[in-house]
């Protein structure tokens, strides 16, 4: 997964206005059909490396089923699984994970665990 951060470098800001362009990088975000009238947010884009897809989602997936260990990260997820079902959740929490662990990487930071800020 690091060797897709380093071609990241293009990336100076996490999040923009809407979906964050790392996200997107890695084929997290819902396509989008427009057409006249018609807005249909679609599934996911599955652009970029399927594998550190899989590896994000599997993560998100983990911490959402398996973990016993709480974190904010998780609350929101299963608030989120609650309004919009349990694939939507992962695929969300995968996109948070990739966010900051994108930010933890550029920041040549350590992950402090406490309150999320700036990561949507």
């Amino acid at each position: 997964m690091l060797l897709q951060f380093g071609s990241m470098g293009q990336f100076t800001h996490t999040q923009k206005i809407g979906h964050s362009p790392v996200a997107a990088h890695f084929g997290l975000t819902p396509r989008r059909y427009q057409s006249g009238e018609i807005d249909n947010p679609g599934r996911i884009s599955k652009a970029g490396d399927r594998d550190v897809r899989a590896a994000l989602y599997a993560a998100a997936n983990a911490m959402m089923m398996r973990s016993v260990a709480s974190s904010e990260i998780k609350s929101w997820g299963l608030r989120l699984m609650r309004r919009k079902g349990r694939r939507r959740a992962v695929v969300a929490v995968a996109r948070k994970l990739a966010v900051i662990m994108h930010r933890i990487w550029a920041d040549n930071t350590e992950f402090r665990h406490g309150k999320m800020e700036g990561t949507v």
